[in-house]
Parts: structure tokens; C-alpha cells; sequence
């Protein structure tokens, strides 16, 4: 899959799928292939991941049909090129609050390669692209994703303006940050919580725009807030469902096993 047909599939409304990838292993991108998601999300704000190590994970995920989504470490537009120029489809401007910072991702996403004092005219609109350079940029960027988070109260306040800059094309709520902004944390399921999210989500999708929230809980959540209008179903990451999975097995195991038995087989190296 293209990241043009990435988009167009989340903003037909249908559901797309992806989850966090932590690991660089060169044996990973295989198996994450074999889970049948759509996209693949790479955490450059979080995760000490250096720019050659970034862009060989974008151009193998890229070749395997899983566009990669970067989420640049600050809502620089400079940072969304380095990215785009190293392999990435999609950017996602982390803790984005004025449409000003929209704009200056639309630039780095949508025009490049317009630079400079012709770049602020164009996303100013006091200049108007036309004829080939128009269709020259069209056609340039016609993959790329411009994804933004809303994860704050103010960013909430100001989320009519911010959803109103063309060349925005999605949005992903980060629960952790805005639970905490809201002075909530963790409490995903707190009314208040819920009803902030059901206000963006309902928001989000007003404009036609796609939108997600970024779970590591139990699929049930992702669930109940597909049925409440999100279409981007971005699921926990490769370590979490790896801590997950294995704390749940071992204490399967020392069920089993008792206590005694399981630290026979630890002395046994079994």
C-alpha cells in the first residue's frame, strides 16, 4: 500500500490499521508484515532512534507495502523534512496547539520543496500556486501524510482554527498527555476523559478528516471508540504487547507449575 492509498482509505472513512515499532532489528519487519496491519508507526519524540537507523526502517517498511508514519521529535518543519527526505510517508507533529504550527507542517509536507519567503507567501495566501509549479507539488507530494496529536487542553480550545488549515489529512489524540493536561492521568475511563475525546473525535470527523487514539490497553478499548467514530486504529507497540504477552504467560506457567516447580526449572536452566 502507497501512502496515497493510505489516505484515501482513512479519509473514505473506512478503518485503518498500525501499531508502534521500537525495535530496529532487520528481522522484524517480516514478522510485523505477517500481522496484516496497514502502517507501521516509527516514534522519533520518545525513542532514541538515530536519522540512518530512521530512514533504513522507513525504506524497508516502505518496500514491504507498509507506508511509515513518523512522529518527529518537535513540530519543526525542518524535522518533518529530515524525515520525509529519509524515507517517511506520513509525519505526525507532536503536541501541536495553534493551526500557526499546521501551516508550518503543510509547508514542509504538502510544498516541498518550496523554501523561504515564497514558502510563507503560499501558506499566507498571499500568493496562490498555479499551473505547473501547482501541479508540480501536487503531484511531488501526493504521498505524503500530514498527521498531527491533539493532546492538550489548550490544544483542545483551539481545535476549531487547527482543523480549518487545508492540507491537514489526520488526527491522532495522545490519551496519556491529555489525561494529564486535563489533570486526569490515566483515568481513560473518567467521564470527563471520555467526553473530551468524544468532542474530537466527533470534531475530527465533522471536517472529513481521519482520526485516532493511541491505545496500549486491551483491544476492547480500541473497540469501543471504533463504534464511537475512529477510524485510525493505531494499537499499542512491539515491546508493550511483548511485555504483555510474556507476564501473562509465565504467570500461566507458575500456575501450573506452583511456585516450587517453577524455581526448580530456573535452577535446572529449563
Amino acid at each position: 500500500m502507497t501512502g496515497k492509498e493510505l489516505l484515501k482509505k482513512a479519509k473514505d472513512g473506512k478503518t485503518i490499521y498500525g501499531t508502534a515499532i521500537l525495535s530496529t532489528s532487520p528481522n522484524w519487519p517480516t514478522v510485523v508484515k505477517g500481522t496484516g496491519i496497514d502502517f507501521v508507526f516509527l516514534d522519533t519524540e520518545h525513542i532514541p532512534i538515530d536519522r540512518t537507523t530512521l530512514s533504513e526502517m522507513c525504506h524497508i517498511y516502505d518496500a514491504l507495502g507498509l507506508p511509515p508514519i513518523v512522529r518527529i521529535p518537535s513540530p519543526d518543519p525542518f524535522e518533518a523534512c529530515k524525515a520525509l527526505d529519509g524515507g517517511a510517508v506520513g509525519i505526525i507533529g507532536p503536541y501541536i496547539e495553534s493551526a500557526e504550527q499546521v501551516r508550518a507542517l503543510v509547508g514542509a509536507t504538502k510544498l516541498r520543496p518550496l523554501k523561504g519567503e515564497r514558502l510563507h507567501a503560499v501558506l499566507e495566501n498571499r500568493e496562490a500556486l498555479e499551473g505547473k509549479l501547482k501541479e508540480y507539488l501536487e503531484n511531488r507530494n501526493a504521498d505524503n501524510i500530514l498527521i498531527i496529536n491533539i493532546e492538550s487542553v489548550p490544544a483542545m480550545k483551539n481545535l476549531d482554527e487547527i482543523l480549518a488549515v487545508s492540507g491537514l489529512d489526520a488526527v491522532i489524540i495522545g490519551p496519556h498527555d491529555l489525561s494529564c493536561s486535563m489533570g486526569l492521568p490515566e483515568q481513560y475511563h473518567n467521564p470527563d476523559f471520555e467526553a473530551a475525546l468524544q468532542s474530537i473525535v466527533t470534531k475530527v470527523r465533522a471536517k472529513g478528516l481521519a482520526v485516532g487514539v493511541h491505545f496500549s490497553e486491551t483491544p476492547a478499548l480500541q473497540v469501543r471508540w471504533a463504534k464511537a467514530g475512529v477510524n485510525i486504529i493505531m494499537h499499542s507497540s512491539d515491546i508493550a504487547i511483548f511485555s504483555q504477552a510474556l507476564q501473562r504467560d509465565i504467570a500461566e506457567i507458575r500456575r501450573a507449575l506452583g511456585e516450587e516447580g517453577f524455581e526448580t526449572m530456573k535452577r535446572l536452566h529449563i
